[in-house]
């Protein structure tokens, strides 16, 4: 007790003159309008202050809780859009097979819709990968096409994928004709580019221009008449001066492979009995 009546004596003439220092600023800020004006106006900017610096701290401290929140709410918005894809995917599916179908020229033949899982376009020997196998009743030799043109045909099955020899394999041959003729030959790629092949054993003597379309012959029961393969861009002879050898832009572009349409032929039963019979005779 006494150390604090020491520190009051010691300091008695500080204390003296701080309690004069605050009645004067009362009896000044009371007593005139002007200065009670500045004052109070001091007093908001200052307390205004020191509420906005304290929401800043209260805020910075809860912005875990808000971030936490937002990635909840992200989470769930990515959610509903990757449904509302698979929702959108699934009609546009349904529509394609309906309009397919519906093409009288393929009345025989069905749809099956499938998304590619792996494709390759640089190596020899190229074959593509779809989601779709034995379950989704895909089977070898079914032919597959996108919305362009010939993709290839199915040559391995498991219950739930499918491997297809792709059109950029020397392995596969496609019996192709010029649109609105009757002449036909072999379509095989030559391991340059993906985006061409080269169509086989035309005659000399059929006229071929730049541009002409060509499309599959029809002469096989994978792949009905008229399925568009691509366009000539030049032709060359070949070995026997009796053809030529042309070369064709495919219409499929293999590089951006993502959906394909595997083609089930309702009627292929019956015209390979037929084919076996005729080998028979």
């Amino acid at each position: 007790m006494r150390n604090l009546l020491d520190f009051f004596l010691k300091y008695s003439k500080w204390f003296i003159f701080i309690i004069y220092v605050i009645i004067s600023c009362m009896l000044l800020f009371n007593g005139n309008p002007y200065q009670h004006y500045i004052y109070l106006t001091s007093a908001n900017k200052v307390s205004s202050l020191v509420f906005k610096t304290s929401s800043m701290v209260t805020s910075y401290f809860h912005l875990h809780d808000i971030n936490e929140d937002l990635q909840r709410r992200n989470a769930s918005l990515e959610s509903e859009v990757i449904c509302l894809n698979k929702e959108l995917a699934r009609y546009r599916e349904e529509a394609i097979a309906d309009s397919l179908s519906r093409d009288s020229s393929l009345v025989q033949f069905d749809f099956i819709i499938a998304h590619v899982i792996s494709n390759s376009v640089s190596r020899a020997n190229n074959y593509i990968t779809i989601e779709k196998g034995r379950l989704d009743s895909i089977k070898p030799e079914m032919g597959v096409v996108d919305q362009n043109g010939v993709v290839g045909i199915i040559n391995v099955v498991g219950d739930h994928s499918a491997r297809i020899i792709s059109l950029l394999n020397p392995k596969m041959r496609l019996s192709c004709k010029v649109k609105g003729r009757e002449y036909f030959g072999s379509l095989v790629w030559d391991g340059k580019s993906p985006h061409e092949a080269i169509l086989e054993e035309m005659p000399r003597h059929e006229k071929f221009k730049k541009g002409d379309t060509i499309v599959t012959s029809g002469y096989s029961a994978v792949f009905p008449e008229g399925i568009p393969v691509g366009t000539i861009i030049s032709h060359e002879k070949e070995h026997d001066d009796n053809f030529y050898a042309l070369r064709i832009k495919l219409f499929t572009d293999f590089t951006t492979l993502s959906t394909v349409r595997v083609i089930r032929n309702n009627m292929k039963d019956e015209l390979m009995q037929l084919q076996e019979g005729e080998e028979n005779d």
